[in-house]
């Protein structure tokens, strides 16, 4: 679907629904394309059974329990953060 700006603040929740539904939603300015609508799907967390499909097809087991503890207490180390961050030089 493609519209002209005019036309598309006259019928704008009308194509928010369509976007949503996966239609393409092109707004025209002077004729030519200037925007899409697409629909925003939620991203985030971590989903743990991609996460242990990916480990075994790798072929990558479980840190032992006090190499994740050293590991932790790094990552926790705001001296750490800086230096990845590029903030501080590394000792």
């Amino acid at each position: 679907m493609e519209l002209a700006l005019r036309e598309a603040k006259a019928r704008l929740s009308e194509l928010i629904a369509a976007a949503r539904n996966g239609e393409r939603v092109i707004i025209t300015k002077h004729g030519r394309p200037a925007v899409e609508l697409i629909r925003c799907d939620r991203r985030g967390g971590i989903d743990f059974d991609k996460l242990a499909a990916s480990r075994r097809r790798l072929d990558i087991e479980d840190a032992p329990p006090d190499e994740v503890a050293a590991m932790e207490s790094a990552f926790h180390d705001s001296s750490l953060s800086r230096q990845l961050l590029g903030l501080e030089p590394e000792k």
